[in-house]
């Protein structure tokens, strides 16, 4: 009984711990499908968490610190479509190029911003928003119906970019530009174009997890505070297959390690608080070892496309 009443809370910590994992699984999906092989995710995030915090404390407003975050997502993925779509650059030195800029841009920012006072500024952060009447459902009202926005943004997202993709002549011409981009110059879809365009918004998506970090679930800015979740949810894209839906339930079973290791550290299990820390990783390279290759990524993914 004693587990069935904190079921709810157990559910409620899965999903808003998945959340930051599922919106770079989604961008990352995005250019994925436009061809593109981007492992750049931490770092975009790392950036987006100290510009969310600093846009929420010079404005007062959470959701001016999301816009900032979004800004800045859209300038990396500027900056990684010019040398990849256009200088035609190696792809994942690239994205690891950006994880490193990530890092150090982002501790740099923040020293610059906020200086290197152990006092932490107030700012204004994403609260719980109750669904009224479905979050007073026993269990499952916690746990589903009881979230900070960015939550229910990040799950909306999932039917419809979905929609998006699958059903829409524009998702279409870009999965066809991610499998094959020199039948669909020869169609007339610019090719180009519509990489900027994939690169640009999937990095603002990404950008929105890296948010929902700093002002969501920590509520402030701390070096490194990403912690692996851009890689993680580069596994996520894999293990979901390259679908919205399967991002979604590998983002949550990724966590749920996090969670089963909380469980077992309030249960006094003996086992070292090191060893349970490692949970969400190790699901990840399990995962990844078992659907790796049943996975079945865009054909034209990660290769440079050349007109003419």
């Amino acid at each position: 009984m004693d587990f069935l009443n904190s079921l709810g809370g157990y559910i409620n910590t899965d999903i808003s711990l998945a959340t930051p994992i599922l919106l770079a699984g989604l961008g990352l999906l995005i250019i994925n499908r436009a061809g593109l092989l981007n492992i750049g995710a931490e770092g975009t995030m790392l950036i987006a968490t100290i510009m969310a915090v600093y846009g929420s404390y010079v404005s007062g407003s959470v959701w001016v610190g999301l816009l900032c975050a979004m800004a800045s997502g859209a300038a990396v993925g500027a900056l990684f479509a010019l040398l990849t779509v256009t200088l035609r650059a190696n792809q994942t030195v690239v994205g690891a190029a950006i994880n490193v800029l990530g890092s150090g841009l982002s501790a740099t920012l923040f020293r610059i911003m906020f200086g290197v006072s152990s006092e932490v500024p107030a700012i204004d952060v994403f609260q719980t928003l109750k669904i009224p009447g479905l979050s007073a459902i026993p269990v499952l009202g916690e746990g589903l119906f009881s979230h900070m926005p960015m939550v229910y943004i990040a799950f909306l997202m999932v039917p419809a970019m979905s929609y998006y993709l699958f059903k829409t002549q524009s998702g279409l011409n870009l999965r066809s530009i991610g499998e094959n981009p020199k039948v669909s110059d020869t169609l007339g879809i610019n090719v180009y174009r519509t990489q900027y365009i994939a690169v640009i918004v999937g990095s603002m998506i990404i950008a929105m997890g890296g948010a929902f970090m700093s002002t969501g679930l920590t509520r402030f800015f701390s070096e490194e505070m990403v912690s692996g979740r851009g890689y993680i949810a580069l596994a996520a894209v894999v293990f979901g297959r390259y679908r919205p839906t399967g991002i979604m339930a590998a983002a949550m079973v990724f966590m749920a390690g996090i969670v089963v290791a909380n469980i077992l550290l309030a249960a006094g299990s003996g086992i070292p608080y090191q060893f349970l820390n490692m949970f969400p990783y190790v699901l990840t390279v399990i995962a990844l070892a078992a659907f790796a290759r049943s996975a079945v990524a865009p054909a034209a993914l990660g290769n440079p496309y050349k007109r003419g």
